[in-house]
C-alpha cells in the first residue's frame, strides 16, 4: 500500500489532534496547516513527519502502521460526524482542518447533582467519560425511551408523594384524636361539640339536649308599647332564657289594642300570655320566677300545643284601621300612560326624554271621559297637584297648550330613589300620620307611602318632627342597603348625596334635608354650592331660621354621633333640648380648668355659622351643661383670661 507524500502529512495531523488535544502551555490548537511550524508539537509528531517525507525507503516498513493509523482516522470522523456540529470542517482547499474542543472540569473540582429521574454512571465509567473529551448526547433528545425515563426513579417519586400525603391526612385526623380527653371535659359541661379544622369551625349541636323552649309545644304571646321599661324587662328575660316568643306591639299594630282590651279588660302593658290563657304582667312574672313556681307553671300551660283561641302573631306591615283606598284620579292616569304619545323630544338645546304635551293630555282626556276641554285641564291641574305628572322644567303647574309634561316615575332622579319600588297608586296618607309612626318604629315599610305625600299643610313643628324622623330613618335605612361610608370623605359626601327618596314628588337626599330644610339652604361643611337652587320648589319647605338643636338630634350612624332619636311634633322642641343635654355631658364637652382648655366635639367646628363665635358657643353651651361643667366653664368665661378650644377627633366607625 503506498500513499502520497502529501497524505502522510494529513494523516499524521490528523493523528496529532486526536492524540494530543492541548499544547505544553495548556493552549488549545484549534487549527493546524499543512506546511506550517510544527515546532510546538511532541518529537513523535516530527519523527513521523521526517519518515513520511525525507526517507523513502521506509515508506514500506511503516505503511502497515499508517494502514492503522488510517483506519483509525476513518472511525473518529464517522463519531464526529454524530457530534454537534462540531468538529473537522475542511474549507474545500484542503489546506484548513477544525475540531472545537470540550474540556472535562478539574477533578478536584465539587461534581453537580443529576436531576431527579437521570440515571447516575458507575463511578469507574464516569471516571473513563471525565477523561474523554468527546460530548455526549443531551438527556433532553433522548435516542430511546429508556434513556429518557428512569422508571425507578419516578416509582420512587410516587411512593414519596403518596407518604407525605398520606402522612398529612393522618396528622390533621390525629387532632381529633389526640384531645379526647380535653372534648370529653367540654361536652360534660356543655351540649355543643367543636371541631376547629385548618380555615373552617364546625359547631354541633348535640339531639339528645333539648333547649328550653323546645321542651314546650305551646306559644308565649305578650303585649307591649314601645320605649316602655316593663315590656323592655319582660323581652330581656324572654331572650336570656332562650324562650320563643311572640311580641305584639300595639303602636306598630293599633288594631291590636282592641283586642288587648277585649282579653285583659284594660289597655295596660305587658299583658303575658300562655297559650289562650292570661298569666298576667311584669309583677306576676317576677313573683313566681322569685319563689322558684314558674318553671312549673310554664310546663303546666305549655304542655300542649298553642290552640286557634289563642293570640295570633302579627303579620308583618302595619295593620291600620283605616282603609287603604285608591286615588280617585287614578283612572285617569291608568288611561293616560297607555293613550299619550310618550316619546323624547329636543327642548331649549336638551333632549327631555319620555314627555308628552299637555295639549295632547287633554285631548285624551276629552276623548275618554267625555267632558270639556276646561274640566280636561282642571284634571291636569289635580294630577299635577297629587304629583302624578310635573312639568319638565317646573315651570308651572299645568296649562293647556305648547307645555311638557312627564309622569313621576319618568323623572331622572326616580332610579336613584330607595323608596321607590313602582308607582304608589293609593290616597296619600297625611304626612303628620307618617311622622306618627315614624316615631313608634325604627324602619319599616313605609317609605313608599311618602312619594306623593303633600308636606305643604303641616305645621312648623310637624314639619320640624317630619323631617327630623326621616333623616334618622333614612340613615338606618342606607345603613342596610349600601353600607356605613366610614372616615373616607369621598364616601361620606356619596353616602350623604346619591342615598336618595322620592318625597312629595320631589328627590331628597340626607344633605337636602340637614343643609337645604332644616339650616335654611347653608352650604355644607367644606362645599361651595347650596343643596337648592333660587327656583327650586323644595325651598317653600325651608325653615326661615336655623334652629342649632337640629344637630343633636339628627345621627349619621358614627359613634361619635349623637344617638338615633325619634320626634314627636307636639314636644319637638323639649325634646330636642333633652337630646342636647344628654349629648353634651357625656362626650361633647371637657373642661380642662388647669389648661384652661374647652375640648368641644367637631360638630361645633363645622356648623360654626349656626352657632356663632367661640365665645357664643361657650356661652351657649352652659344651659345645657350640669352644675359641675357649668361651674367650670362659666369660671374660665368670667375672669377674662384666654380660653383655648380644642375640638377632638371624631370617631366615624359605624355607631352598632
Amino acid at each position: 500500500m503506498g500513499l502520497p507524500d502529501g497524505g502522510g502529512v494529513q494523516i499524521a495531523t490528523a493523528v496529532d489532534i486526536h492524540l494530543n488535544p492541548q499544547s505544553p502551555d495548556g493552549e488549545k490548537n484549534d487549527k493546524v496547516t499543512n506546511g506550517g511550524d510544527c515546532g510546538d508539537q511532541n518529537t513523535e509528531q516530527a519523527d513521523l513527519k521526517d519518515s513520511s517525507v525525507g526517507d523513502c525507503d521506509n515508506r514500506d516498513g511503516g505503511s502497515d502502521e499508517i494502514e492503522k493509523r488510517e483506519i483509525h482516522v476513518e472511525e473518529e470522523e464517522k463519531e464526529e460526524a454524530l457530534d454537534d456540529g462540531e468538529g473537522l470542517r475542511n474549507n474545500g482547499n484542503g489546506g484548513d482542518v477544525e475540531q472545537t474542543m470540550v474540556f472535562p472540569p478539574h477533578p478536584q473540582l465539587p461534581r453537580p447533582e443529576a436531576p431527579p429521574g437521570v440515571l447516575i454512571p458507575n463511578t469507574e465509567e464516569a471516571e473513563k467519560t471525565e477523561m474523554t473529551p468527546s460530548i455526549k448526547r443531551s438527556n433532553s433528545t433522548p435516542e430511546s425511551v429508556s434513556d429518557a425515563v428512569h422508571i425507578p426513579a419516578i416509582g420512587k417519586f410516587f411512593r414519596e408523594k403518596s407518604n407525605s400525603l398520606s402522612a398529612a391526612f393522618t396528622r390533621r385526623l390525629s387532632l381529633l384524636t389526640d384531645n379526647d380527653d380535653v372534648v370529653s371535659e367540654k361536652q360534660k359541661s356543655s351540649n355543643v361539640t367543636e371541631f376547629n379544622l385548618s380555615g373552617l369551625k364546625v359547631t354541633v349541636k348535640l339531639k339528645n339536649e333539648k333547649d328550653e323552649s323546645e321542651q314546650f309545644k305551646g306559644r308565649i304571646t305578650f303585649f307591649s308599647r314601645s320605649n316602655c321599661r316593663d315590656s323592655t324587662a319582660v323581652r330581656s328575660f324572654f331572650r336570656d332564657r332562650k324562650l320563643r316568643y311572640v311580641e305584639i306591639n300595639i303602636d306598630v299594630y293599633p288594631t291590636r289594642e282592641k283586642e288587648l282590651i277585649e282579653r285583659t279588660g284594660s289597655n295596660a302593658v305587658p299583658q303575658i300570655f300562655f297559650n289562650e290563657k292570661l298569666f298576667g304582667g311584669l309583677v306576676a312574672l317576677n313573683s313566681l320566677r322569685n319563689c322558684g313556681l314558674l318553671d312549673e307553671r310554664m310546663k303546666e300551660l305549655l304542655c300542649r300545643k298553642c290552640p286557634d283561641d289563642a293570640p295570633a302573631p302579627p303579620v308583618y306591615g302595619f295593620d291600620d284601621p283605616e282603609d287603604e283606598k285608591m286615588d280617585e284620579m287614578v283612572a285617569a292616569v291608568r288611561v293616560l300612560r297607555q293613550k299619550l304619545p310618550i316619546q323624547d323630544r329636543l327642548m331649549k338645546m336638551k333632549i327631555v326624554k319620555n314627555c308628552f304635551s299637555s295639549s295632547e293630555m287633554v285631548e285624551v282626556l276629552i276623548q275618554q271621559f267625555d267632558c270639556g276641554r276646561k274640566k280636561a285641564v282642571e284634571m291636569g291641574k289635580q294630577l299635577a297637584r297629587r304629583h302624578f305628572i310635573h312639568h319638565v322644567f317646573g315651570e308651572n303647574e299645568f296649562e293647556d297648550g305648547n307645555h311638557f309634561y312627564r309622569f313621576l316615575e319618568h323623572e331622572p332622579f326616580i332610579p336613584r330613589c330607595y323608596n321607590f319600588r313602582g308607582t304608589n297608586d293609593l290616597e296619600p296618607k297625611s304626612a303628620s300620620t307618617i311622622s306618627l309612626k315614624l316615631t313608634k318604629i325604627i324602619y319599616v315599610n313605609l317609605s313608599q307611602e311618602l312619594q306623593r305625600v303633600d308636606i305643604s299643610t303641616l305645621s312648623v313643628s310637624e314639619r320640624l318632627a317630619f323631617f327630623l324622623n326621616l333623616h334618622n330613618a333614612m340613615v338606618i335605612h342606607a345603613v342596610i342597603s349600601i353600607g356605613h361610608p366610614g372616615a373616607a370623605v369621598i364616601d361620606r359626601r356619596s353616602f350623604n348625596s346619591d342615598f336618595i327618596y322620592v318625597i312629595g314628588g320631589f328627590p331628597y337626599s340626607l344633605t337636602t334635608i340637614v343643609n337645604g330644610v332644616l339650616r335654611n339652604n347653608r352650604r355644607p361643611p367644606y362645599s361651595f354650592t347650596k343643596p337648592f337652587g333660587s327656583g327650586d320648589k323644595r325651598l317653600e319647605l325651608a325653615f326661615p331660621q336655623v334652629n342649632p338643636l337640629i344637630h343633636f338630634g339628627i345621627c349619621n350612624g358614627s359613634k361619635s354621633s349623637p344617638p338615633v332619636r325619634f320626634f314627636t311634633p307636639q314636644a319637638v322642641e323639649s325634646e330636642l333640648r333633652f337630646s342636647a343635654r344628654e349629648f353634651l355631658q357625656n362626650d361633647g364637652i371637657q373642661v380642662d380648668l388647669a389648661k384652661r382648655t374647652v375640648h368641644l366635639t367637631r360638630i361645633f367646628k363645622w356648623f360654626s355659622v349656626d352657632f356663632g363665635q367661640e365665645k357664643e358657643i361657650l356661652k351657649w353651651i352652659i344651659g345645657y351643661l350640669d352644675a359641675t361643667k357649668a361651674g367650670l366653664l362659666s369660671h374660665l368665661l368670667g375672669d377674662g383670661g384666654a380660653v383655648h378650644i380644642v375640638y377632638q377627633n371624631y370617631d366615624w366607625s359605624l355607631n352598632c
